[in-house]
């Protein structure tokens, strides 16, 4: 019988070691978009995603518009959370949004291209701070939202291939 060798610790890396940080968060976000039928559903198309950070955009639809003619902050508000959502969780740990307090500087308007941009300010241990500024077209602030993150535990993708990034089903 041939004695079995222990194993290289080459063999055990994890994903995170032979991916660069923003390679798994964009392994993160691709895992996380085939299952986020909300955003997908609203139109939003993820412009950037990095370690820690992430730009989203959406286009206001007339369904949109509230009795005022203007964007419905509720919608504002998903797109700067779906941004949030994919910043938070771009280090491969699942985590949820614990608070979130938005305000709203400017209407958006039927047509508006809103970017959410996402951007982490703190994170230790299973909490995180971060912000999101929405823009319309491209340069006027119509909406600014400080969230708070907490981890759950669990993954995005799977971490047991030193290969590649598995995406779970």
């Amino acid at each position: 019988m041939a004695a079995h060798a222990a194993p290289h610790r080459e063999d055990s890396l994890s994903i995170a070691t032979i991916l660069s940080p923003d390679d798994l968060a964009r392994a993160c976000a691709d895992a996380m978009w085939k299952e986020d039928n909300a955003s997908r559903g609203l139109g939003m198309e993820i412009v950037e995603i990095g370690a820690g950070r992430a730009v989203l955009s959406m286009t206001i639809r007339p369904e949109m518009v509230n009795g005022h003619g203007i964007a419905h902050g509720g919608f504002i508000f998903t797109l700067a959370d779906s941004a949030f959502a994919f910043a938070c969780n771009s280090y491969n740990e699942r985590t949820v949004a614990a608070h979130g307090n938005i305000s709203f500087i400017r209407p958006g308007k039927l047509g508006d291209r809103l970017m959410a941009d996402a951007r982490e300010i703190s994170k230790s241990g299973r909490s995180g701070i971060y912000d999101i500024r929405v823009t319309a077209n491209g340069d006027t602030v119509i909406a600014e939202l400080r969230g708070y993150s907490r981890t759950i535990g669990g993954t995005m993708v799977d971490v047991a291939s030193p290969d590649k990034a598995l995406l779970r089903d």
